[in-house]
């Protein structure tokens, strides 16, 4: 079986799994990483949204032979680990999970993860290109709630803009 190497949340990992087994799987079932969340299974729903390289993506949708070894993959598990201790918020999280808990935006919960990793990549592609969020690019997250927590979300998302 082939071996494949990439970068997890700041460390180096090494699997035995055939190229076409898709990233998510690898994720939870061989490395035991439970953050991103099989949802569709077909990069529609969004709950496995994660970050390659720094931008979001959906590990379901991705074969894990794609990957090199110095791609790297960061989890909502590791997401606290992108900014200094002294950024972080009162419960030692990353500025935008701090924001979500403040505003109460969770429900059931399970695509959270996945809500704030694809906030993020938003927060951090628009800093990019020189500019702050619209409302057009909180319309562009398709990452979807069944819970319907569309509203809180997307003021956590503008509250913890501000704070990173």
């Amino acid at each position: 079986m082939p071996e494949q190497t990439f970068i997890l949340n700041g460390e180096p990992v090494t699997v035995d799994v055939e190229d076409d087994v898709r990233v998510l799987w690898v994720l939870r079932d061989i490395l035991g990483v439970k953050g991103p969340k099989y949802g569709c299974g077909i990069n529609v729903c969004k709950a496995c949204t994660s970050h390659i390289n720094g931008k979001a993506f959906n590990p379901c949708a991705v074969p894990v032979g794609k990957l090199g070894a110095k791609d790297e993959i960061t989890t909502i598990e590791g997401l606290p680990g992108e900014v200094p201790e002294s950024e972080r918020g009162e419960h030692g999280l990353h500025p935008m999970q701090e924001s979500w808990l403040d505003n109460d935006v969770a429900q059931c919960g399970y695509c959270q993860p996945g809500q704030i990793m694809a906030a993020v990549a938003l927060v951090k592609k628009v800093r990019a290109e020189g500019r702050t969020i619209t409302d057009g690019d909180l319309d562009g997250i398709r990452n979807i709630c069944r819970c319907g927590t569309y509203t809180r979300i997307r003021e956590a998302i503008r509250e913890g803009e501000q704070r990173m």
